[in-house]
């Protein structure tokens, strides 16, 4: 079975979107949602939400600068121990 290069879902025989680009490149999609998502709004996979990778993400803990924007993760920075200018 392909996978949707969205969402990484399983796609069933005979159901989903094929698209090929013309230097021979396949791109696979499950519903009309995700490839609204690819080509009119220009989004990521992993920085959506409701996608699997995004998920995964956010539960392993790795997130970059823009997955933390995108997904609504946060990390905590570490303070810094020390005296402060102006502190006696």
């Amino acid at each position: 079975m392909a996978r949707c290069d969205f969402c990484k879902r399983k796609i069933e025989q005979g159901t989903g979107k094929k698209f090929i680009y013309k230097d021979g490149t396949q791109v696979n999609f499950c519903s009309s949602k995700c490839e609204k998502n690819t080509f009119t709004l220009k989004h990521k996979g992993r920085t959506t939400r409701w996608t699997e990778e995004a998920r995964k993400i956010k539960k392993s803990g790795k997130v970059t600068e823009e997955v933390e924007k995108d997904v609504g993760v946060k990390t905590e920075k570490p303070e810094k121990k020390g005296k402060k200018e102006g502190e006696a």
